[in-house]
């Protein structure tokens, strides 16, 4: 109800890669993530996969520079 009249006050939940992050909202705990063109989308089980997986390619590749 909150979110509805003063709309959703979302913050950085983690950081994936230093352009994929994913957000949730501090009232309705709604979550969201950024899509390949950068816009927000919400967060479902297939894109918390996806962004599993560009993690651990991320950090592999830190680790290797």
């Amino acid at each position: 109800m909150y979110c509805k009249i003063f709309g959703h006050d979302y913050k950085v939940s983690r950081d994936v890669t230093s352009y994929v992050k994913e957000y949730s909202c501090n009232n309705c705990k709604k979550e969201l993530t950024t899509n390949s063109k950068g816009d927000l989308i919400e967060l479902t089980p297939k894109f918390k996969e996806i962004n599993n997986m560009l993690e651990d390619i991320h950090n592999k590749r830190k680790l290797r520079l």
